[in-house]
């Protein structure tokens, strides 16, 4: 059972009734991992409007990229849509984690709506900084992918031609900005750190004046579990991350374990998809996962190691996380 990340981890004995000896396997699991405080705030949002007002609860989107967990929410009453005009007048919306753009609260407003946003503060506080450029009157550029919905609604702060959107550092030269003198830059918080500061290098060899973020968007966690991977990929034959297809973050601990020398680096939702057979012969193997996958799915995965290998359970530990969100007023408030 994990016991959170003071380095106490007691991982029980399981008999598996398997007489065969069992090949040897040093599993180093990196931390911090697993959920960060914006999406447990985001998942807090939707129980706690459950018990307020009772299922059904619209959520715009999932609340974080992870079926398992979304799944879980669904059986306890949530109801998850694609567009605010999938969800009646008349009962509770959520906006997930990854945030809105203005118009969407504004529709909700418009149709007199209870409505809680679950957007995590850190890309808030990604919009609060377009606004102020705007304000400005700079134009912004958006380091991010398109189609995240991230992405969509830090966009969707301002008015359209405000913000212009690059994914590489190869984008930068196709640039037609208003005027080169006037910008800023602002950036998803899931991003590759690596990646991303190859992009802002090239946004400032070709626009001297433009200005960025007082500190990185890309978030605490991110960051964090990118930089255990990259101290883990090294020492393994394999490396696995845990987390859902549509995740950023997730996808983006693969590219990062592949580019710090972990040649097999895999994204598995969970232990129904890992590929034994490409794991064959493989002596040491890491283990992280996404900002939106649980530690059940992480206690599932070695489990079923377990199964296979004699496993001998190593923790590398890069930093230590101790970041919690409020949960918005209206759902600390009495019914």
């Amino acid at each position: 059972m994990d016991r959170g990340l003071s380095g106490r981890y007691i991982w029980p004995h399981i008999e598996t009734g398997d007489p065969v000896t069992k090949p040897p396997l040093t599993l180093t699991l990196a931390a911090p991992r697993g959920f960060c405080a914006g999406v447990d705030r985001a998942i807090r949002v939707v129980e706690l409007a459950l018990e307020k007002w009772g299922p059904p609860v619209y959520v715009r989107h999932e609340i974080v990229h992870n079926r398992f967990v979304v799944d879980g929410l669904r059986e306890k009453g949530a109801i998850f849509v694609e567009d605010l005009d999938d969800a009646p007048d008349d009962r509770p919306v959520v906006f997930s984690a990854h945030g809105v753009a203005k118009s969407v609260p504004d529709e909700a407003r418009r149709r007199s709506m209870v409505y809680v946003d679950a957007t995590c503060p850190l890309v808030s506080k990604v919009h609060m900084e377009a606004e102020r450029h705007n304000e400005a009157g700079l134009q912004v550029i958006m380091i991010g992918h398109k189609g995240h919905p991230e992405t969509i609604g830090t966009m969707g702060q301002l008015p359209d031609g405000e913000v212009l959107l690059v994914e590489r550092a190869e984008d930068v030269a196709g640039l037609e900005p208003r005027n080169p003198k006037q910008l800023a830059y602002i950036t998803q918080t899931t991003l590759s750190i690596d990646d991303t500061a190859g992009i802002v290098a090239a946004l400032r060899a070709r626009f001297p004046a433009i200005v960025g973020p007082h500190k990185e968007d890309i978030c605490y966690a991110t960051t964090n579990r990118q930089q255990a991977v990259k101290a883990i990929a090294p020492k393994v034959d394999a490396l696995l991350v845990i987390g859902a297809p549509n995740s950023s973050n997730s996808r983006r601990l693969v590219e990062v374990a592949r580019a710090a020398g972990c040649a097999y680096s895999q994204l598995v939702e969970r232990a129904d998809d890992i590929d034994w057979p490409a794991l064959e012969g493989v002596r040491s193997l890491g283990l992280t996962a996404g900002a939106s996958a649980p530690q059940v799915l992480v206690d599932e995965v070695i489990l079923a190691f377990r199964k296979r290998f004699e496993v001998r359970v190593e923790l590398l530990e890069a930093a230590r996380e101790n970041v919690e969100f409020k949960v918005p007023r209206v759902l600390r408030e009495a019914p």
